[in-house]
């Protein structure tokens, strides 16, 4: 028990960890927390549109743990296009020391969940992957294209950068996305 109490407590600070997308009505950052609750309920939301069936159960849990290293990198933007090997080694370094606080069987449960999440090949962590890239694009087409304008992040970064994660995990999100932000483009939402 005391083991899970010092992890609960320690991936606490993840609430402190802000990003660059505002919640809407907002004026402030949203941090890693409410980001990771909130992938993984647009997760749920759209296990119907999953082109094969995916354990939801296990999506879900890999949206809640797949950025708990934030906790000692902090958060790079979704848009970012370097730097990510390195980035990838810290949060590696971080979840394997965070996960090590609980009991061993549940460290080695959750960083298996962590590195299926980041290699991306099951049909589940394709899924996760195409919830995490969505949700910023979300906010942004809902908040005029806030953090977009504010980074300088072009229609084509966005593009380049979420549109195969979403395509390979959510074809139809990616179908529905694509057209949304054609239209942000035409209404001068993106930055230079």
């Amino acid at each position: 028990m005391e083991s899970v109490v010092r992890f609960i407590l320690e991936i606490d600070r993840l609430k402190g960890v802000t990003r660059k997308t505002r919640p809407l009505g907002l004026d402030r950052q949203e941090n890693s927390a409410e980001h990771s609750w909130q992938i993984a309920l647009l997760a749920a939301s759209l296990a119907p549109y999953a082109d094969s069936p995916v354990d939801i159960d296990r999506v879900i849990r890999m949206l809640l743990l797949h950025d708990i290293g934030e906790i000692e990198t902090g958060d790079t933007i979704v848009y970012a296009e370097e730097g990510w090997e390195e980035r990838k080694a810290a949060e590696l370094a971080a979840v394997t020391r965070i996960f090590g606080l609980l009991p061993e069987t549940q460290a080695a449960e959750f960083l298996g969940l962590w590195h299926e999440f980041e290699a991306a090949q099951t049909p589940e962590a394709r899924f996760a992957h195409a919830a995490d890239r969505a949700m910023p694009v979300l906010l942004n087409l809902a908040n005029n294209g806030q953090s977009w304008r504010e980074n300088g992040i072009s229609h084509a970064r966005v593009v380049r950068r979420i549109g195969p994660p979403i395509q390979a995990g959510c074809p139809r999100l990616w179908a529905y996305l694509e057209a949304q932000l054609e239209t942000a483009r035409q209404q001068g939402l993106f930055g230079a």
